[in-house]
């Protein structure tokens, strides 16, 4: 069976904890898209970690971890990961790396970081991991596969014509310095020495795996609204965010994919630039933001502050259908007890009309939040595992979330470790 665990928003929703929870019932976890320009926060019994490019598999010894042909990879940062764990007591994990997975090059990371300082007041927000420069250069059929670094005279012959042409824009455009092509193959030796061990046929495994009845988890990066169809474009990032893709990132029959448990957080967060309606400000914002998450509402790769607001209904409803949700997990309800009263966004003024269906990027930057004032319940829930043991103001703030975006919310995350996770029998669970 294969379940996916994906972002209703835009990002930071506890994906790691959930996918941490599931993988302990997985045999494969599969990262399927994205790269290290985001992180997955997890606590177990080894401590706490951020982890960018590992799947969130790693901490059992069960679990075969996949970085699928999706994936942007940064090979220093996936192996500095993996000898991080190892330091910290964490036995090493069993990874396979797709062959047909493209790799993040130095130059990657420089011209992302040369085009948002190019940009100036208009950058993206770009974690300015070499994401974008990545995934244009994967399209325009310029990039480096892991399977290439296995064929040195390919890898020559195309290391020559790529830095020939990448040194134009350098010079040109962002008058910076050159790239040395002899500097880059011997770099590109290096990548292919650090990941020979791990190199596979990630699709024909999978395939096996799938006719052996393997249990398998795909795992998604970021949320719906930074996916570039379906997202807040341009202020998104550069590969699907959906469950749809899991098939297509990891090289698995779409209709494989039976599970999609989407994760909402129970108020809003993001990191970067683009229109966020239920955004806050001053010293609500402040305070949430604190108390927020495990240690604050602070990028789990960059550290930068996140933006913070009250739970979109609208968003998570638009979020949720694109996903193709087949369970929310609610999460960091606990974080909200100390408020005497929690706001919900409901719907959008847009133009002097009132919606509940999410607009495209051109009509929302002109959205204005439509508020339902709930009462708050004013204790710590922490350690609760019994649904109908939580706070009635509580369950009602649940039980309206879901009522209002329409989808089944079967786990409530109530604290940071895999343990805070209470079951819920929902009425619109079929």
């Amino acid at each position: 069976m294969v379940k996916a665990v994906v972002g209703a928003n835009w990002g930071d929703e506890g994906k790691g904890k959930i996918t941490d929870m599931m993988a302990q019932d997985a045999d494969i976890v599969i990262r399927f898209q994205g790269g290290a320009n985001a992180g997955h926060t997890i606590k177990n019994s080894y401590g706490k970690f951020a982890l960018h490019s590992l799947p969130s598999g790693v901490f059992y010894g069960h679990t075969t971890n996949i970085i699928g042909n999706g994936v942007a990879l940064n090979i220093p940062v996936l192996f500095g990961e993996i000898q991080s764990l190892v330091e910290k007591g964490v036995p090493a994990p069993h990874i396979l790396v797709s062959d047909r997975c493209q790799i993040v090059m130095p130059y990657h990371v420089l011209f992302d970081q040369y085009e948002e300082e190019r940009l100036g007041k208009k950058a993206f927000g770009s974690t300015k991991s070499g994401i974008a420069p990545f995934y244009s250069d994967k399209y325009a059929k310029t990039g480096f596969q892991v399977s290439e670094l296995f064929e040195e005279e390919v890898l020559k012959e195309k290391v020559a014509s790529v830095t020939s042409y990448k040194n134009v824009i350098l010079e040109y455009v962002y008058h910076k310095p050159a790239i040395d092509p002899d500097e880059l193959l011997e770099t590109l030796h290096q990548y292919r020495d650090m990941v020979a061990p791990y190199v596979c046929d990630v699709s024909a495994y999978l395939d096996q795996a799938l006719k052996e009845g393997k249990n398998i988890l795909l795992e998604g990066q970021l949320g719906t609204l930074k996916d570039p169809d379906h997202g807040i474009y341009p202020m998104v990032t550069s590969s699907s965010t959906l469950a749809a893709y899991g098939a297509i990132g990891a090289g698995i029959p779409p209709y494989e994919i039976q599970q999609i448990v989407t994760v909402c957080k129970a108020y809003s967060s993001a990191v970067g630039a683009g229109d966020f309606v239920s955004e806050i400000f001053g010293e609500k914002a402040e305070e949430l933001r604190r108390r927020g998450g495990d240690g604050g509402e602070y990028g789990t790769t960059t550290g930068r502050p996140r933006r913070v607001g009250w739970f979109d209904c609208v968003a998570s409803k638009y979020g949720c259908r694109l996903q193709g949700t087949t369970d929310v997990a609610f999460s960091v309800l606990d974080v909200l007890g100390y408020l005497d009263e929690i706001p919900v966004c409901v719907g959008y003024e847009i133009d002097g009309q009132v919606t509940t269906d999410f607009p495209v990027t051109s009509k929302l930057h002109r959205a204005k939040p439509v508020w339902k004032v709930l009462p708050g319940w004013k204790c710590d829930i922490a350690g609760i595992r019994n649904y109908e043991k939580l706070p009635k103001e509580c369950r009602d703030y649940v039980e309206f979330i879901e009522d209002q975006i329409g989808y089944p919310i079967t786990m409530v995350s109530n604290g940071p470790s895999r343990s805070d996770i209470i079951y819920r029998e929902s009425p619109l669970k079929k």
